[in-house]
């Protein structure tokens, strides 16, 4: 069974970075499409970043040049560096497959909170 464990949240000022981190157990990250998923409150979860097995990334919009997403092979790691953070990135942060709707369970997330 596939475990994901997020971590790394907080809170911080707007402009101010985080690293948010994801953690697999029962699956390698290197074989699989990785996102990163962000809910925030009233909203429906979105898919903000991902990358492929060969190490390719792609960004939403709105988080483009901001965020960067990567993976540690070694550590089965997946990692999310957020910078110039604004207020509307506040969301708790997820860990999953993407472009599948075969979906792993979910975390429990890691919340991040930019206050202005």
């Amino acid at each position: 069974q596939v475990q994901l464990v997020e971590s790394g949240g907080g809170l911080v000022q707007a402009g101010g970075s985080l690293r948010l981190s994801c953690a697999a157990s029962g699956t390698l990250l290197s074989r699989v499409v990785m996102g990163w998923y962000r809910q925030a409150p009233g909203k429906r979860r979105e898919l903000v970043a991902f990358i492929a097995t060969f190490a390719s990334t792609t960004y939403a919009d709105s988080v483009k040049g901001r965020f960067t997403i990567s993976r540690d092979n070694a550590k089965n790691t997946m990692y999310l560096q957020m910078n110039n953070l604004k207020p509307e990135d506040t969301a708790i942060y997820y860990c999953n497959r993407a472009g599948s709707s075969q979906y792993f369970d979910w975390g429990q997330g890691t919340q991040v909170t930019v206050s202005s």
